[in-house]
């Protein structure tokens, strides 16, 4: 028996997702009814989905509440292939507008609010690009995985950056080498990481700091999404991998172009070690209503 969804259509310089509400936790859809709806021939199209759902009613939100009772809201994401991860840093920004747009939360200029998602509770804030989240805390995974990508003539070391997801940053030589690389196939790992990776390729402008702010560009293929024009998490991992191997005086503050636009890096120190945030628009496109 089919039921009806009413979604909405966002994205976040051109990273776009499918989301719904669902605040009670009743609707529970499988792994192919998200890769459907997230199917761009067949379905509404997108590179993930995304349930808003409050964070007392579904399983995974309790540790955010143990984290952060705050935490009304939980960011249920899934990859386009219908699988689940962990955080999207251009999704909780979209997220973030929706909950505000349909009155499901209020933030007034200055305040924050906490939102739950598996990689732990993240916050965010208003500000005048669109929406600023703190990421929380990174790490270095370990670990220099050697990198393959159709048209790239050789296998490149990759850096491995944990930012609630997993990545691997990739430099190359040339803005070039970065627009030739075919990422519609999956790059190649070795060692594979057991839980997989989102690669980044990136390459810095020239110069590459300016006024105090490290310029680069990237793209991205994304676990279970492909290549996306986007990746929020993305950014922040890339804009660390070239701070760390540029060394010391490497600026604190990056932008990152991306093929859907720019968005904004910042590292900042905290009590509990150092937090990397994200900046960047979140639109609402359309609203429609699907069988399922």
């Amino acid at each position: 028996m089919s039921t009806t969804l009413r979604f909405t259509k966002g994205h976040g310089t051109g990273n776009d997702f499918v989301l719904f509400s669902d605040p009670d936790g009743v609707i529970n859809l499988t792994p192919d009814q998200i890769a459907a709806i997230a199917d761009r021939h067949f379905g509404v199209g997108g590179d993930g989905v995304i349930r808003a759902v409050r964070s007392r009613h579904i399983a995974d939100g309790a540790a955010a509440l143990a984290e952060d009772d705050s935490a009304e809201w939980f960011m249920d994401y899934h990859n386009a292939d219908g699988s689940v991860a962990e955080m999207c840093g251009n999704g909780i920004r979209v997220f973030a507008r929706y909950l505000f747009e349909n009155g499901l939360a209020e933030l007034a200029d200055g305040d924050t609010m906490a939102i739950g998602t598996r990689g732990g509770v993240r916050d965010l804030q208003r500000n005048l690009t669109g929406f600023q989240v703190d990421l929380g805390r990174w790490r270095l995974a370990g670990g220099e995985p050697l990198v393959r990508a159709r048209n790239l003539k050789v296998g490149r070391p990759g850096l491995g950056i944990d930012v609630g997801n997993p990545h691997v940053v990739v430099a190359l030589a040339s803005d070039e080498e970065l627009d030739t690389a075919d990422l519609s196939y999956i790059p190649h790992l070795d060692p594979e990481p057991a839980d997989g990776a989102n690669v980044e390729f990136v390459v810095p402008a020239d110069p590459m700091v300016k006024n105090g702010v490290g310029y680069i560009r990237m793209r991205v293929h994304e676990r279970g999404s492909g290549e996306t024009l986007s990746c929020g998490t993305g950014a922040a991992a890339a804009a660390l991998a070239v701070r760390h191997w540029a060394g010391a005086g490497a600026p604190n503050q990056w932008s990152v172009q991306v093929p859907g636009g720019t968005v904004g890096v910042r590292m900042f120190p905290t009590e509990d070690g150092e937090h990397v945030s994200l900046s960047g628009p979140a639109e609402l496109v359309f609203e429609g209503d699907l069988s399922v």
